[in-house]
């Protein structure tokens, strides 16, 4: 491409006008935070509860919005469009494409979760008395509620629109080539540059929010099986130590390293799952299972369009508006990733497929994880609350630890969140260097290797001027302007998906190989 910056040997190949002015922005945040810790520590609460109380109905409708608008494209006339040529078929088997979208989806913050929030909202929900049988019903239904139909409905959008431009209308894999429709050529001016600079710093800051957690249970993990000092020193020497591990993998690409590491992980937290589930409650897991997800289905419409109107709004800013922007944030990241292997599926196979079987066996890990910590609190003397109460992080461990081999099933969670943290890590650097590289699906190693340490970077400072605020507040403030250009997305995938049954055949041949990405100016 004419815009493009290279060295003698051709190893650093970027697109200027997003690569730099993106990582300029994130560079001087990082500077910004070490110069200016105590400010911008206070600050975080501050901005988290302006964009809560003035912008938690955008995020709420907008989000409702996104996951009946993919229920709607599967079952209607436009599931049958293949995203790619009409004899294309998909490059992976479904287990494999199950495994590595999940892993990159959301494995290592519901392994952070999937203890800890089912029991806080059980001893202190939002609404109603705390520690029943009711509120532990209730406790499942707000966590399904964040983990379930609607964060998919999120990276199923973005998906579906980037794969359908790249493989169906021939155009470069990046956020922009999704606005054709509605802005023309001009996706490769100012407005393309805007498009993609923003899903980068969204991006970047998402994956740090998830790196910030993962490291936070490493340490907790490490703690309670070897005595490790559970400290913020130790949390950025983790944040370092693996990020070494995620930029070898991100450098050997999605077929070799990301690919590998995505099925072992999910072996790995599949055997952990079942063994908690023979030596655990097995019987009230199953019926906890049963119950909840019908009391998720029935008051599906009413959770979604909740907007804490007449009470306080905190508890939804550190929950539910967290989580939307922490999966807006993902969004680009998690979507390119989808659509880089969805290359041959329909519309309806890519729409149900990314929705319903992440969701369910999502649904089957909190019940297990959750429920198991639930029944303590019911039937026993253990208290897994006040464990939680005092570190959240730890509420794995403090559950095992009530199982037979406790500690050999701590040692094995950590492990499968440390390659959850690898999974994640090298995925969002893949995807970061794909934008900035102009679409390129095999962008360079050097730039790889400049995000992955980044995104570690940005993690640490997180971590290290306001914890788990902090991360949660870089969530939500970097999500919000992601939200509207998605909002922009559906219009314009909707409008190409019009175009194509009137015309129809796409209106550019379907291989991207035969139309190569346009020279940015």
């Amino acid at each position: 491409m004419s815009g493009e910056a290279n060295s003698a040997d051709g190893a650093w190949r970027v697109l200027p006008a997003v690569f730099y002015p993106a990582a300029g922005v994130i560079l001087a945040f990082v500077a910004g935070a070490i110069v200016f810790t105590d400010t911008l520590e206070s600050g975080f609460g501050q901005l988290q509860g302006f964009i809560a109380s003035y912008f938690g109905w955008f995020y709420i409708l907008s989000v409702a919005f996104f996951l009946f608008f993919v229920l709607w494209l599967a079952f209607s006339r436009y599931g049958q469009i293949r995203l790619g040529g009409n004899d294309s078929r998909p490059e992976f088997t479904r287990p494999t494409w199950f495994a590595m979208l999940f892993s990159a989806g959301m494995g290592i913050g519901l392994l952070f979760w999937s203890v800890a929030e089912p029991i806080m909202h059980f001893s202190s929900p939002p609404t109603g008395e705390g520690g029943t049988p009711q509120a532990a019903v209730r406790a499942l239904n707000i966590t399904y509620f964040h983990w379930g139909l609607h964060p998919w409905a999120i990276y199923s959008l973005v998906g579906l629109s980037l794969a359908y431009f790249s493989y169906r209308r021939g155009m470069p894999l990046t956020i922009r080539s999704a606005f054709y429709p509605l802005l023309g050529d001009r996706i490769y001016g100012p407005l393309g540059h805007a498009i993609d600079i923003t899903a980068v710093v969204g991006t970047l800051f998402g994956v740090a929010t998830s790196l910030g957690l993962g490291a936070q249970q490493i340490n907790a993990g490490f703690s309670h099986v070897f005595g490790l000092p559970n400290n913020i020193g130790v949390q950025i020497a983790l944040i370092a130590g693996i990020t070494v591990i995620a930029t070898i993998s991100v450098v050997t690409g999605v077929n070799v390293g990301i690919r590998r590491l995505s099925e072992f992980n999910i072996i790995v937290a599949v055997l952990l799952c079942l063994f908690l589930f023979v030596v655990g409650p097995t019987v009230f897991i199953l019926k906890l299972w049963v119950q909840s997800s019908g009391y998720y289905l029935q008051h599906l419409l009413e959770t979604t369009m909740w907007t804490s109107t007449f009470s306080d709004p905190a508890w939804q800013a550190s929950w539910t508006l967290f989580y939307w922007g922490w999966w807006i944030s993902w969004a680009p990241f998690v979507g390119m990733f989808i659509a880089r292997i969805s290359k041959g599926r329909t519309i309806r196979e890519f729409v149900l497929g990314v929705l319903l079987v992440p969701t369910v066996v999502g649904f089957l890990w909190i019940a297990i994880f959750g429920g198991s910590a639930i029944y303590l609190e019911l039937f026993t003397e253990t208290s897994i609350a006040a464990a939680v109460e005092e570190s959240i992080p730890v509420a794995m461990f403090q559950l095992l630890e009530n199982f037979p081999f406790g500690m050999v099933a701590s040692l094995v969670a950590t492990m499968v969140i440390v390659t959850f943290f690898v999974t994640s890590s090298d995925s969002g650097s893949l995807v970061i260097d794909m934008i900035t590289s102009g679409g390129n699906t095999n962008p360079p190693v050097l730039t790889r290797i400049f995000w992955a340490v980044l995104e570690g970077v940005v993690a640490a400072v997180l971590l290290a001027t306001g914890g788990l605020i902090a991360l949660q507040t870089a969530a939500i403030t970097t999500g919000l302007p992601f939200c509207a250009i998605m909002l922009l997305m559906a219009w314009s995938l909707m409008r190409a998906l019009r175009e194509e049954l009137i015309w129809k055949e796409p209106p550019v041949r379907a291989e991207p190989e035969d139309y190569p990405a346009p020279d940015f100016p």
